[in-house]
């Protein structure tokens, strides 16, 4: 549930964690949907704030299936407080940039989650380096890349 997400993100800032993310596949589960865990997330980090004195925070994933639902997201997770969302990039390009564009807008940082790379990475003989991607992303306007390992 969204209650016991928000609790294991508090649990972690708390335990001397500065930051934290969404899983790359959490995205509006029925057990589990988007605005109660922008709710619950939101309200450990400000806790684990207020209680260890120090800046936290946690990148919520507002991936989703339009753009109108990353928007309605992310603007969500800006009223709530959020300096950082995060997008996959299985979301595409454009998608990509016009988050970027919108990041812009409203001083709202974009980490963007490798989620789909593989698909264009680990062919040997004409897939791409990963590394030309992350290029790709920072011109694209992203702020943030989870390179992975």
């Amino acid at each position: 549930s969204g209650k016991n997400y928000g609790r294991v993100v508090y649990e972690g800032l708390k335990g001397g964690l500065d930051f934290l993310k969404d899983d790359e596949n959490i995205n509006s589960q029925p057990f589990m949907r988007w605005r109660e865990r922008f709710l619950y997330v939101m309200e450990g980090i400000n806790k684990a704030a207020s209680v260890t004195g120090a800046v936290k925070g946690s990148y919520l994933n507002v991936t989703a299936a339009t753009m109108e639902d990353m928007y309605e997201r992310a603007e969500f997770a800006k009223e709530l407080g959020s300096i950082i969302v995060m997008i996959d990039l299985v979301i595409g390009y454009t998608a990509i940039q016009s988050m970027a564009i919108w990041g812009r807008k409203n001083d709202t940082l974009i980490h963007l989650h490798r989620a789909g790379h593989s698909t264009y990475t680990r062919q040997k003989i004409h897939g791409i380096n990963f590394r030309v991607i992350c290029k790709w992303m920072r011109m694209s306007g992203v702020d943030h890349i989870h390179a992975g390992t």
